[in-house]
């Protein structure tokens, strides 16, 4: 018997939207990995959080321009990624008082200034969490360009990132352009974060950079090790997340960053249980 048009249609539709999303996740699972890792071992999710608030400021000047909303997201985070550089350099208030103040000005800013705009109808909670399968054909090959771009320049420069990760000072006697270095690294997560900001939104956005490099910490070896492990982990969580989301009709990015909590909880306790494991046959020994 020949299936019916109807379920036939179904399942095209299914796939037309599904297939997107998966592919657009997954690109971005495969970059968020390894620049995820120098967030973690830097410290840098304060940073990455100041920076996806201000992407909500790129919006609004992209809407009020009439540019590209990417192209501004980038461009926002790009002069917020400099400014935080800057402002590392003085001494008078602490870096993370500094990026706080940043990170809520820049974000009621980017929600004032929309404001201000009633002619423009906008889904401000996609913005803010995320539409992953809001993702289309066109949004791929924007996404795919500017994770080949990420991968490229963090495997191009992987040895001097680690150098300055590991001891700065030595970094610089070495010849290695810390400042320079630094400055990249910013300007890589205003690119992923623009990139990013269909799938997990303003709000949640680093959890993708920070969730699955903190899981793969706990079985890594080598910082090779944990970059690709990190991949691995994100890509595992969008695709949980995403069939979390179809089958429960639950928010896909929300799901996504669940899924990846999920994983990182089940690592965090193999790993304790392993830990006591091993301390109890220690003892025993003994």
């Amino acid at each position: 018997m020949a299936p019916s048009p109807v379920v036939a249609n179904v399942g095209i539709s299914m796939i037309e939207i599904l297939l997107p999303a998966l592919l657009g996740g997954l690109i971005l699972a495969m970059v968020t990995g390894p620049l995820g890792c120098f967030v973690v071992w830097r410290r840098m999710s304060y940073f990455g959080d100041t920076l996806a608030h201000s992407a909500l400021l790129g919006v609004a000047f992209g809407l009020f321009l009439e540019i590209n909303t990417s192209v501004a997201i980038t461009g926002g985070c790009a002069v917020m990624a400099i400014i935080l550089v800057v402002l590392q350099q003085q001494k008078q208030l602490a870096v993370d008082t500094l990026l706080g103040i940043l990170a809520h000005s820049s974000l009621s800013l980017g929600l004032v200034t929309l404001s201000f705009m009633p002619q423009i109808q906008i889904d401000l909670m996609a913005y803010l969490f995320g539409d992953l399968l809001a993702i289309d054909w066109t949004d791929l090959p924007w996404i795919a360009a500017g994770a080949c771009a990420v991968l490229a320049l963090i495997g191009f420069n992987w040895r001097s990132l680690l150098l300055t990760t590991l001891h700065e000072e030595l970094a610089a006697v070495e010849g290695i352009p810390v400042r320079s270095l630094r400055l990249l690294l910013m300007l890589l997560m205003s690119l992923v974060i623009a990139l990013a900001m269909k799938v997990v939104g303003v709000l949640l956005v680093t959890s993708l950079l920070i969730i699955p490099a903190a899981t793969a910490r706990f079985y890594s070896r080598t910082p090779e090790q944990m970059a690709l492990l990190a991949s691995l982990c994100g890509m595992l969580a969008v695709l949980s997340g995403l069939g979390l989301s179809w089958w429960l009709n639950t928010p896909a990015g929300p799901s996504v960053v669940l899924a990846g909590f999920f994983f990182f909880s089940a690592a965090l306790t193999a790993r304790l249980i392993g830990k006591r494991l091993q301390a109890k046959i220690a003892f025993q020994r003994e």
